[in-house]
């Protein structure tokens, strides 16, 4: 069985920085592409960064500059780091994983052909 069980999240003021981790497990973790995404109450869950095998990494404009995805397959794991964290960031953020063709077309995850979810971990930001 696939798992991929996020940690890190967790109550931070503005300004602050947080890391957060993703460890997988059942699959063939330099075969896929892996990715970070968020949903915020009453938004649709929207994609944040991605990277592949290789190290390439995609993100989206919201964030590009602020946060740095990045993953070590001698774990199989992927991380992201979050810096400068915004009241508007507050959200449960989502590791994903997905075959890497997608990513290396379009220039990111698209939500609805993501094989694999993580459950989330809960990041609150305070002003």
């Amino acid at each position: 069985q696939v798992q991929l069980v996020e940690s890190g999240g967790g109550l931070v003021q503005a300004g602050d920085s947080l890391r957060l981790s993703c460890a997988t497990s059942g699959l063939t973790f330099a075969g896929y592409a892996m990715g970070w995404f968020r949903q915020a109450p009453g938004k649709e869950r929207g994609f944040l960064a991605a990277i592949l095998n290789d190290g390439s990494a995609y993100y989206a404009d919201s964030v590009k500059g602020r946060f740095t995805i990045s993953r070590d397959n001698a774990k199989n794991t992927v991380s992201l780091q979050m810096n400068n964290l915004k009241p508007e960031d507050t959200a449960v953020y989502y590791c994903a994983a997905d075959r890497p063709a997608s990513l290396q077309r379009l220039g990111f995850m698209h939500s609805k052909v993501v094989n694999y979810w993580g459950k989330g971990t809960l990041v609150t930001v305070s002003s």
